[in-house]
């Protein structure tokens, strides 16, 4: 058991397993929010290079099950669609992730806290996200870039994607499968530069293993509510939910 703990506390470790639990419900209910809701938790009780890699693993996992839900037909078809995003994404993340150890800990609290709060609480407010793209191929390949040099030091690309899909009018349907796909491509980018950054080692690795058991146990009961729930009301306490997760980093940043 204590090799799966990465020299933390029991009681950090349950924490770190319950939070996992949660945010694998709601990637599986909404298909998205599970490393922001992980890191943002996180960043409150764990060292920011262990918390990084304990989401970084389970990210991975649960991504196939959401990337291939319908099959693989549709799955590599969204990777053709959305190559440039992809791209962008995957050359970027490998750059930026060298630098996460160079990274103060308050500048990576604000790094996190401050979009977080700000993609929530605009989507709280009703604003939309969406992008008026008069150039679709350069505002796609941009998004992916900008996802790529955040998700390199955070773990957190999600919200470029999101804008992107919403600017593009993304059918439900095939804007989850689409961030199922960026995000599996991502993460397992994310999982090559982080072995060579050394964030994921001896100790990180079964720790991030154990907490991918609880991210699948959450995201099969979220598969079953994203079929039945109302997902606009879901949605909201989400945002909520990531409104209060974001402040909370920007608290410790500025405590």
């Amino acid at each position: 058991m204590d090799m799966l703990m990465a020299g933390l506390t029991p009681a950090a470790f349950w924490a770190a397993m319950a939070v996992t639990l949660f945010s694998g419900f709601v990637k599986g209910a909404i298909g998205f929010a599970m490393p922001m809701i992980m890191i943002s938790a996180f960043s409150s009780f764990l060292p920011p290079e262990v918390a990084l890699a304990g989401m970084i693993l389970p990210t991975l996992l649960t991504n196939f099950s959401q990337a291939f839900r319908q099959g693989w037909g549709p799955a590599l078809e969204s990777m053709r669609k959305y190559w440039r995003f992809l791209a962008g994404t995957i050359v970027f993340i490998l750059i930026s992730a060298q630098f996460v150890r160079d990274i103060p800990q308050i500048v990576f609290l604000l790094m996190l806290g401050l979009p977080i709060t700000a993609f929530a609480a605009l989507q709280l407010a009703g604003r939309s996200l969406a992008l008026r793209l008069e150039h679709r191929r350069r505002a796609e390949t941009v998004l992916g870039i900008i996802g790529g040099l955040y998700g390199g030091v955070s773990g957190i690309w999600g919200p470029p994607l999101l804008v992107y899909l919403l600017s593009v009018g993304a059918e439900k349907r095939e804007a989850i499968r689409v961030q199922g796909v960026v995000f599996l491509i991502g993460a397992a980018t994310l999982s090559f530069a982080h072995l060579n950054s050394g964030v994921l080692n001896a100790a990180t690795v079964p720790f991030s293993l154990a907490l991918a058991v609880p991210a699948f146990l959450g995201m099969v009961v979220g598969f079953a509510v994203q079929d039945r729930l109302d997902q606009t009301r879901f949605r909201r306490w989400t945002q909520i939910l990531l409104v209060l997760t974001g402040l909370n980093l920007i608290r410790q940043a500025l405590s």
